[in-house]
């Protein structure tokens, strides 16, 4: 595999950047960028241009990742040519949060065939039950076929977001690429580093993915409690504490859950992902140095038992927005810390999400999580 990159600032100035990456061939266009820059049509009509006879992937981000670190206000576009990896990208519609389930089964059964191996998923970072879009794909594919991915970003307003595909910029679409092949390596790793703390509170009322009801008291009540003076600046500041996700029993799920909007005439929490109705959820926080921890066990367990690759490998990053405003300026040292174990071969692209998809660290069913580091590492065998 072959892999060739650049980072476009300033639009239209740099998009002249674009021609270096036709060296290469390519047959897949993975674009990352700022919402401003998805929404100028100037960068689809270059993407178009240059790459005419290219598949070209993408979303929005809350910040975007490259092997030097991470950026800002950019837009990262990464250019694959495989040997022997083939590949079909589908999208569907999302009319509303309640048909994500709808989207994606339509997703799934676009991709399904016999030499199918994997699938990479971009979604909506708003108006999006992501939990629900798993379900929807699981449904036709099945719960052993690896799918990781994430939902796209918006900066952290929780406003508009943007998925990109061959029929253009869209922000009612999900996207996904289905890859097939022998050759193909395609593994993952997902890992969290955050920490419990406070009491356990009943999930006493709630629907899908909307929270009304902890201990029989409102949900954003409790929540506004527990943040003080950060709840002035919700739903924003609900990204620095997220829910743990607990059984009946008060077992961990393995799972976070990421506060997306708030309702102050219901009283109501808008979460990333489903609820237990039959749990407890406990708020949870970090530091930068447990955050960085967990993007190493991500970057560990994505490489476990990864084969030797011909040419070039991909490590495609999706980070959780929350991280990203813990670490603040030491955001970095997350990127660095994958870089070093996946090893200078690996090129690294991806992006901060609204939520990110990828099964459980050591599990096999693919999920939806919060607050997590995911690697999707891609080549090919040698």
């Amino acid at each position: 595999m072959k892999i060739a990159q650049v980072v476009l600032q300033n639009l239209p100035a740099d998009l002249d950047k674009l021609s270096s990456l036709v060296a290469i061939e390519p047959q897949l266009i993975l674009v990352f960028g700022y919402t401003a820059h998805f929404a100028d049509p100037a960068l689809n009509a270059s993407l178009t241009a240059h790459f005419p006879n290219a598949q070209r992937v993408g979303c929005t981000t809350a910040g975007e990742i490259t092997p030097a670190g991470v950026v800002n206000h950019s837009t990262v576009v990464t250019a694959l040519h495989f040997e022997a990896v083939a590949f079909k990208v589908a999208t569907a519609a999302l009319a509303s949060m309640e048909k994500s389930f709808d989207a994606g089964a339509d997703l799934a059964k676009k991709l399904l065939a016999p030499e199918l191996k994997a699938v990479l998923v971009l979604g909506q970072g708003v108006n999006i039950n992501g939990s629900g879009l798993i379900a929807g794909m699981a449904s036709e594919l099945g719960d052993a076929m690896p799918v990781t991915g994430g939902l796209a970003g918006d900066d952290g307003a929780f406003v508009k977001t943007y998925t990109l595909s061959n029929a253009g910029v869209s922000s009612s679409e999900v996207v996904a690429i289905g890859f097939e092949g022998e050759k193909l390596i395609f593994s993952h790793g997902s890992f969290g580093g955050w920490k419990a703390f406070g009491p356990t509170r009943k999930v006493t009322r709630c629907v899908g993915n909307i929270l009304y009801e902890l201990d029989g008291a409102p949900a954003l009540d409790v929540y506004k409690k527990y943040l003080g003076e950060y709840a002035k600046d919700l739903p924003g500041s609900g990204l620095l504490f997220p829910f743990e996700m607990l059984s009946d029993a008060r077992e961990s799920l393995g799972q976070i859950r990421t506060i997306l909007g708030v309702n102050e005439e219901d009283g109501s929490l808008v979460l990333a992902g489903v609820i237990n109705p039959d749990g407890y959820l406990r708020l949870m926080h970090a530091h930068t140095n447990d955050l960085v921890d967990g993007a190493e066990t991500a970057a560990k367990a994505s490489i476990a038992a990864a084969p030797d690759c011909q040419g070039q490998a991909l490590g495609l990053l999706v980070s959780c927005v929350g991280r990203k405003l813990v670490m603040g300026g030491r955001v970095d040292e997350e990127v660095e810390a994958v870089q070093e174990i996946l090893g200078e071969n690996t090129v690294l692209c991806g992006f901060y999400s609204n939520g990110e998809i990828c099964p459980g660290y050591q599990l096999e069913a693919c999920s939806l999580h919060n607050q997590t580091m995911t690697i999707t590492y891609l080549a090919e065998t040698m």
